[in-house]
């Protein structure tokens, strides 16, 4: 219909696309950093724990939940 001004579509950040995963109970996980390069320097602990996925912190999910409408 000419005239008729349609809303847009909602746009997910495709930054927080692919760096934020939903978990069944409605957190956000994120894969931990430093994990990419100059590893050799780096303690085995350090290497070991950058390797896990952690849920990310309550304080962020109102702005990863504007990032991410369609989630």
């Amino acid at each position: 219909m000419p005239g008729k001004a349609r809303p847009g579509k909602q746009k997910n950040s495709s930054g927080a696309k692919k760096r934020f995963k939903i978990t069944g109970s409605g957190q956000y996980a994120q894969q931990k950093a430093a994990r990419n390069h100059l590893l050799q320097q780096k303690s085995k602990k350090q290497r070991r724990l950058a390797g896990k996925t952690i849920v990310t912190s309550t304080t962020y999910k109102k702005q990863l939940k504007r990032m991410l409408p369609g989630k």
